[in-house]
């Protein structure tokens, strides 16, 4: 990330090797102004609890604008997309300024017009009304549609390089590659997404594939920036895979998740049969010989109903010390969360005035709950 915000914002820099403090100027290229602004992260590198120190020109044009600052600054993903935020919020406040007013010369709308009808208005899925911001959309070989946003920098000089926003900001190792000259057009920018979007179908195909065919747990619905999934493989025991976007084909970063006594038999396989991987075929076809399994379909499995506790991110036990009221309160709560389990608790545990020891392995939360007296 960091040579990218080199490249956009080049005057902003690191003042530590931790690269949780940032000084420098940002710049609205609106009217080629500069604003001096400091942002602090916390160590884990959350946007959400950054701290920001403005100089006071930029504090008093920022004034009404504080709550769109900080809710963006909420929903970045990390520092160069919210400085492309910011710059966006100034612009706002810049032409908002009593007094300020920004004509655009006719030959830029007609540059831009004549770019578009060359490139095609079947390529433009968005064009706001000021003629800044544009989304083009491509299809690879594959099949899969795509999208960029282009943000024009400015309307006095229209050979500036625009920003580009794509989804290929947040894939792991891999940018968003696009060459911008003075004679740059917006068929050049095209082209270029394309062949970065192209450079990837097979990476796209690979999960394609795995959604298709298998029932995914997480993420719900994923983008196309997703390079992770996690996968059911039968009651009790899934299995997360990180694929390479650049080589998608390799064996990816495997990590089985479950009831113990289920998944060791599935690590050994993995294990025994890794020099089984054969580059030439799918993702999904390697794990099933690989593990020696079939993946459940997601067509005979019923997503709707899921547990929010799973193994890997909550495990949870009821003490056998704890008073009976407590333990009563703890269980029922549990169990509201879904109607199968309080089902199958039913069948094995038998309410009275004394409590009976029970054990329940639920096949949905893939989850152990123990009931002791």
């Amino acid at each position: 990330m960091s040579c990218l915000l080199t490249r956009e914002s080049p005057m902003i820099i690191a003042l530590n090797k931790e690269k949780t403090v940032y000084d420098g100027f940002i710049t609205v290229t609106l009217l080629e102004k500069d604003f001096r602004i400091r942002i602090s992260l916390p160590p884990d590198q959350q946007m959400k609890r950054a701290k920001l120190h403005y100089c006071w020109q930029m504090k008093r044009l920022l004034y009404g604008y504080q709550h769109i600052v900080k809710q963006r600054l909420q929903h970045s993903a990390n520092l160069m997309a919210f400085l492309l935020e910011l710059k966006t919020v100034l612009e706002v406040a810049l032409k908002s300024q009593p007094g300020c007013q920004f004509f655009s010369p006719p030959q830029y709308y007609s540059q831009l017009i004549t770019e578009i009808e060359i490139l095609g208005w079947d390529k433009m899925l968005f064009i706001d009304a000021e003629f800044c911001t544009l989304k083009l959309k491509a299809e690879d070989s594959a099949g899969h549609q795509h999208a960029i946003t282009v943000k024009l920098k400015s309307k006095v000089k229209p050979r500036v390089k625009p920003y580009f926003i794509s989804y290929f900001l947040s894939i792991s190792f891999v940018p968003l590659v696009i060459m911008w000259a003075t004679e740059s057009t917006l068929a050049n920018v095209h082209s270029q997404f394309l062949l970065n979007v192209e450079a990837l179908s097979e990476f796209w195909s690979m999960l394609d594939e795995i959604d298709k065919q298998t029932w995914v747990l997480e993420p719900e619905k994923p983008t196309k920036a997703d390079s992770m999934r996690r996968i059911a493989i039968g009651n009790n025991v899934s299995i997360k895979v990180q694929i390479d976007p650049r080589h998608p084909k390799m064996l990816p970063e495997c990590c089985l998740l479950g009831a113990e006594h289920v998944v060791t038999p599935l690590r050994n396989k993995l294990n025994a049969n890794m020099h089984l991987w054969n580059p030439d075929c799918s993702v999904l076809q390697n794990m099933k010989d690989v593990l020696e399994i079939e993946f459940p379909s997601p067509t005979t499995h019923e997503k709707s109903v899921r547990c929010i506790f799973s193994s890997h991110t909550l495990p949870l036990t009821i003490s056998s010390t704890a008073p009976s009221h407590l333990k009563l309160a703890g269980i029922f709560f549990i169990f509201s969360l879904f109607s199968c389990c309080f089902y199958h608790w039913e069948r094995c545990v038998r309410i009275s005035f004394n409590w009976v020891a029970s054990f329940y392995e639920c096949s949905i939360c893939i989850l152990y709950l123990y009931f002791n007296t």
